[in-house]
């Protein structure tokens, strides 16, 4: 593929599954979910919020290319954060579970959450671990459609959810706003750049895809369990 060919069929990839388009996310914006629903999103995906710097540790464990460490090793400090002065998306999280009432040691445990939010989780850090490192840094590539998805959270929620969503909760989501398009674009660069065959390239795309679905299926499983009333055992319950 060309370069803009290329490009356009990563692009595709957010527009046809980006899970901005899942049922449970229209309902999350559009004020249709109770607080213990919300509960539920908030701790359930903080599973994939601890899991993030790990999988940036794992592929920077890989590489041997300075250059590039450097440039990624930010991402871990913009989740693990730089205390004092930067506190890092985690607690950020953290403070959103707070506000919602959890209580941050169950959280932290994610005893709580769903099988199936583990299982992909883990899927994601393990391809990270595994994939050749261009296809690895192609994975990160779903933060190109980040950037709509929280404007729209953080209007919908602060709109919808007036009694227990506010400025101070919504932090996480208004850093991402900056974080997440230097984080894409550079990724972007570098997977146009050293993707060097078309197999190369395909799969690069599939990576995306691959994300796509690791964060879908984490929508999936909300909607069974706590829209349809699917709980499996040992998960988080509001009424307990």
């Amino acid at each position: 593929m060309s370069l803009e060919e290329y490009e356009a069929a990563i692009r595709a990839v957010g527009a046809e599954r980006y899970h901005d388009k899942h049922p449970f996310h229209h309902m999350l914006h559009g004020g249709k979910l109770t607080k213990p629903q919300v509960q539920a999103w908030a701790l359930n995906r903080y599973c994939y919020q601890a899991a993030v710097p790990r999988k940036d540790a794992a592929l920077i464990s890989r590489l041997h290319d300075r250059e590039l460490r450097r440039e990624w090793i930010h991402r871990v400090h913009d989740h693990d954060g730089m205390p004092p002065e930067e506190p890092g998306g985690i607690e950020r999280w953290l403070v959103l579970t707070d506000g919602l009432g959890l209580d941050r040691d169950y959280v932290i445990s994610r005893k709580g959450a769903l099988p199936a939010t583990q299982f992909a989780v883990e899927a994601y850090v393990n391809f990270v671990r595994e994939q050749p490192i261009v296809v690895a840094v192609a994975s990160s590539l779903t933060e190109l459609f980040a950037p709509k998805i929280h404007k729209e959270r953080i209007a919908g929620m602060l709109e919808n959810y007036p009694d227990f969503i506010d400025e101070k909760v919504m932090a996480y989501f208004r850093r991402r706003l900056t974080q997440a398009p230097v984080d894409a674009n550079f990724a972007l660069q570098y997977v146009l750049k050293n993707a060097k065959t078309r197999e190369e390239q395909e799969a690069c795309v599939d990576a995306v895809r691959f994300k796509c679905n690791v964060l879908w299926v984490q929508l999936d499983a909300l909607q069974h369990a706590y829209v349809e009333g699917n709980i499996p055992p040992g998960a988080f319950r509001p009424e307990a």
